[in-house]
């Protein structure tokens, strides 16, 4: 064949489109679990091929409608003989899919998925979605997995300081990619009255009270406790206190305990999860996250934000990244329940005007560095990146002696 032969043949012959396959634990609701899916739906509108292995749950459904593949696998089990048996499993899924890039979200299928890679030769890249606690040996080389990446994402330049500092990841595989809000559902305009309406009559509001809301799961370091000391500082009977999620059964009892003793039990509310989370931060007046512990990212102060709502959170991890303090918000220092309920005043006292022009700021805000569309343009660009560093060391050829 003619160089001119082989060139028409190479020009006839379609190169098939790139496929990344991620591993998460499960597909229920949480913050992983909508990134995962949302990259899954990027890839497959930007023509890439997208799989999606876990265990199930409910959002497999919304990951297939964006045009992505879910593959079964008990991933979310730590028992070491199903992990060595899914090293096969996702060897198996590599090849039936000619996969290119698999990205590992969680710890234990990140182990499966490392060795996985290693087998089938394509490349491994992972995202710490936390600073995993290393406080034992055993510990950190569990969480070590995180690091052994080719890239590594990180969601915060918090996140991307502890994965350099603790596990030693030199800064140049370190990429940090914020989490994004989904500012189509997000969307302040779009909230009508009726839906806000119906979540007051669920929920028992009073009309017309001003609203403090604690969205976030039941886990003693999101700081529920601190809030309910903090409105006793405050000592306003007519403001609303709502504590919105699901957890830990003995930590509720703890809370209803704490409320129980605070000076006007009445004004508190401990709710299960809202499915309206939009309508929830429209009815409040100020939206809380008085973390005792740095978060990651702090996903709820972004949604927040997004909704055009004043927010108060803890100065430590992801929320310092995100609150641009004294102009969408406030930061406060962890632990300190008279500072965020001086805070809380501030919020509740600001004149129409002042709340006006701070829920703009923070639409505009969010809407610049912190959506949804934003996140996965940076993660494609990272996936981009590797396969084309790769395509260049492959045209470069062995290195001479």
């Amino acid at each position: 064949m003619t160089s001119a032969e082989t060139s028409t043949a190479a020009k006839g012959k379609k190169r098939r489109p790139p496929a990344v396959l991620q591993v998460v634990p499960r597909l229920v609701s949480g913050g992983v679990e909508r990134g995962t899916v949302e990259i899954a739906a990027a890839l497959a509108a930007s023509g890439w091929k997208a799989v999606v292995a876990s265990e199930g749950g409910p959002m497999v459904r919304e990951l297939e409608r964006a045009g992505a593949i879910h593959v079964t696998l008990p991933l979310a089990s730590k028992n070491p003989l199903v992990m060595h048996a899914n090293i096969g499993r996702l060897a198996k899924v590599i090849r039936d899919h000619g996969i290119d890039i698999v990205h590992a979200r969680s710890r234990a299928p990140a182990w499966s998925a490392w060795a996985a890679c290693r087998r089938a030769g394509v490349h491994f890249i992972t995202t710490f979605h936390n600073a995993y606690g290393a406080e034992n040996p055993v510990k950190r080389l569990y969480n070590s997995v995180m690091a052994r990446g080719e890239l590594v994402i990180a969601i915060s330049d918090f996140v991307a300081d502890h994965v350099a500092s603790v596990y030693g990841v030199p800064r140049e595989r370190i990429r940090v990619v914020h989490r994004g809000v989904d500012i189509k559902r997000f969307d302040p305009d779009k909230v009508r009255a009726e839906r806000i309406i119906k979540l007051m009559e669920e929920w028992r509001l009073p009309d017309g009270m001003p609203v403090v809301m604690l969205p976030g799961r039941l886990s003693r370091w999101k700081g529920h406790l601190v809030l309910i000391e903090a409105m006793v500082h405050l000592n306003r009977p007519t403001v609303q206190c709502l504590l919105v999620g699901s957890g830990s059964p003995s930590y509720r009892k703890a809370i209803a305990e704490a409320i129980a003793h605070a000076r006007a039990p009445g004004n508190f509310r401990l709710l299960e999860n809202c499915t309206d989370m939009a309508a929830a931060y429209k009815l409040a007046d100020v939206v809380i996250s008085p973390s005792t512990e740095p978060e990651g990212f702090g996903r709820v102060i972004v949604e927040a934000q997004a909704m055009g709502r004043p927010v108060i959170a803890t100065a430590h991890g992801g929320a310092v990244e995100t609150v641009l303090d004294k102009k969408t918000g406030w930061l406060v220092p962890p632990g300190d329940s008279a500072a965020l309920a001086a805070a809380i005043a501030r919020a509740l006292d600001l004149a129409p005007e002042e709340r006006r022009a701070m829920a703009a700021r923070a639409i505009e805000h969010i809407r610049k560095d912190f959506t949804s569309e934003t996140m996965a343009a940076r993660t494609l660009a990272v996936y981009e990146k590797l396969l084309r560093d790769a395509r260049g060391a492959r045209a470069r050829g062995p290195v001479a002696a």
